[in-house]
């Protein structure tokens, strides 16, 4: 497989085979939908266990063999939904997570409102009732039913739905699988009747032709527009490519270098957001950061023209900037069909001198064919690749400590980082592919990176690649069950936990005020501290049956460790290592944190 293919096509079945009992002439309203899923090539359902789908988990069982689509087990709705997320941001593929009824829902929602950020279509299906409580039992059935139950999600879906029928929750389901991958993607809820999936059924109604309900193709780029945008961008003397939400094929990576070299173009990447250009071409002008750094400030204060390829945030980086004025901006984004009033994560609003209302890569290729035939490829300035830093491996672990030590282990070997901590400085790690760096959840919540390391891990198996996340202490302690996923289904996948024994990025803001309020600085740690007792990762892990490393107190013992930790994971196994990381990460993340201040995320 070539190393940049989206693995993970095939869903290849990981549980005891089932007998497939579709000859069975009983047959029930779930029946009909476990059919239409299978037809809509939806590899996989993460969930965890619940009797209100339990219609639905029986014929997913004993219909289709628990096969085309096979079910993942989780111990948690929220890694469910994190597990489906990490799994697109390889393959580019939807599947699917079930919640049970509106408790499940709830568990999820932090995992669908990420979703819902990072722009990752997800067929949530949830379920409720019976919703004529005249079939209720008592109690439990009435706890468990809801009046209008995507109202939980609805600002932060791309639809909803609660068929009352098997033909309405066909289209349901066709219409929520059209519309989530539809420009731009984000998950959509159907939330299925428990009674209409116990009906008994004498037919099944005819199975639709799930081709001519496809999510429509990207618009293609306005020819005048584009003519336009050409002719600026060919005579524009220092212009900027802002490189956001953008494809993970190959071809779009070669037409971002390709432009940014026709043009002379710097380019900027952000480390939210998957892999979009090689961060050590001459041309990318700074490592890639959570928040817009002082280089890339200056690059924009001194562009003549901007081009946005669906960056995050436009307006309010441009007006940190203060290049709200000056440049000439052309903003490539669909993203705001998706805007509404309950959710502020659609940013500030940029003003735009040329508008494409479609995919980024489209208009990249476009722009190339229509550029004029005078414009020569600009040298780009002569320079080395920026060097990764190898630190003294003395003393306790930084994350620089425990990103050379992670190069040397994977030396000759294909690396896919999955997630890095807020803390992390871009520097540590060149991402010369699309799938070298997956990016972050979206939300900045906390407790998500577990569940999507475990679906990244899904996607990338067989792929020749290395699946590593690094991860917060406060991330993996919320979200570690996920990783139990892993184990059960034999996924390589090495963790390593960046363990400060802190929430450290609240420590920062909390100086931050003291030290505006003429208050103790000494004072940071309280409310924040994860130690007395320092929870041990390795331990905890070898509980969920991964293998368990460490603690790894010491930088010198690190290559020992990532050495152990790179092989067994190349022998299939899932691998956590728990190292004990201090001054370093202390340092990177008050760099991080200090670049803009007042922001609620928490890591």
């Amino acid at each position: 497989m070539p190393r940049d293919e989206a693995p993970g096509r095939q869903a290849e079945a990981m549980d005891r085979p089932v007998p497939d009992r579709a000859n069975d002439p009983r047959l029930f309203g779930s029946d009909a939908l476990a059919e239409l899923l299978r037809a809509l090539d939806i590899p996989f359902i993460a969930l965890n266990p619940g009797a209100s789908y339990r219609g639905l988990h029986d014929s997913l069982v004993n219909r289709l063999g628990n096969t085309a689509p096979q079910m993942l087990i989780c111990l948690h709705e929220e890694h469910a939904v994190a597990l489906a997320h990490g799994w697109f941001k390889v393959t580019g593929r939807p599947m699917a997570a079930a919640l049970h009824s509106n408790v499940g829902l709830m568990h999820g929602t932090m995992g669908i409102f990420n979703a819902w950020c990072d722009r990752v279509p997800v067929l949530v299906l949830g379920a409720t009732g019976p919703v004529d409580a005249a079939r209720r039992r008592p109690w439990i059935d009435w706890i468990h039913t809801a009046q209008d139950q995507g109202a939980l999600v609805r600002p932060y879906v791309k639809f909803d739905a609660q068929p009352a029928s098997v033909p309405a929750a066909q289209e349901a389901l066709l219409r929520a699988w059209q519309i989530m991958a539809s420009m731009p993607p984000g998950p959509v809820y159907v939330n299925l009747d428990a009674a209409l999936q116990e009906e008994a059924l004498p037919a099944l109604p005819p199975l639709p032709e799930v081709a001519r309900y496809a999510p429509p193709p990207p618009s293609a780029p306005d020819p005048g527009l584009l003519a336009r945008a050409a002719t600026l961008l060919a005579q524009a003397q220092r212009p900027v490519i802002l490189v956001g939400r953008v494809g993970r094929d190959e071809a779009g990576w070669q037409d971002r270098v390709t432009l940014a070299e026709q043009l002379g173009a710097q380019v900027a990447t952000d480390l939210k957001l998957g892999a979009g250009f090689p961060t050590a071409h001459p041309l990318h002008i700074a490592p890639p950061a959570t928040f817009p750094g002082p280089a890339l400030m200056q690059a924009l204060k001194m562009a003549d023209v901007i081009l946005s390829l669906d960056w995050v945030d436009l307006g309010g980086t441009l007006r940190a900037a203060g290049a709200e004025t000056g440049p000439r901006v052309i903003q490539v984004s669909p993203d705001q069909r998706v805007h509404n009033g309950w959710s502020f994560d659609h940013g500030g609003l940029p003003p735009a001198d040329l508008y494409f209302d479609t995919a980024p890569d489209l208009v990249v290729a476009a722009l190339l064919k229509a550029l004029p035939a005078s414009t020569a490829a600009r040298p780009a300035p002569a320079s080395a690749p920026r060097p990764l830093p190898e630190p003294a491996m003395v003393g306790e672990p930084t994350l620089a400590s425990v990103a050379a030590a992670l190069r040397r282990a994977t030396t000759g070997k294909v690396v896919t980082l999955i997630r890095v901590p807020i803390g992390w400085d871009g520097g540590l790690w060149h991402f010369d592919a699309p799938l070298d760096y997956l990016g972050q959840d979206g939300g900045a919540g906390v407790g998500s990176g577990p569940g999507m390391a475990v679906g990244a891990a899904l996607a990338l198996r067989g792929s020749g690649r290395l699946p590593v996340a690094i991860l917060g202490d406060g991330d993996t302690a919320m979200g570690l069950s996920a990783l139990w996923t892993a184990a059960h289904y034999r996924l390589p996948l090495l963790v390593i936990v960046a363990n400060n024994r802190s929430f450290f990025n609240d420590e920062v803001h909390q100086e931050r005020v003291a030290r505006a309020r003429g208050r103790p600085v000494e004072n940071k740690w309280v409310g924040q501290s994860i130690a007395d007792p320092d929870p041990d990762f390795a331990t905890l892990a070898r509980g969920f049956g991964l293998h368990g490393i460490g603690p790894v107190s010491d930088a010198a013992a690190l290559d020992a460790a990532l050495a152990e930790a790179v092989a067994l994971v190349e022998s299939g196994r899932a691998v956590v290592v728990d190292a004990r990381v201090a001054g370093g990460y202390a340092k990177a993340m008050e760099q991080s944190l200090t670049r803009e201040a007042g922001h609620g995320e928490r890591g």
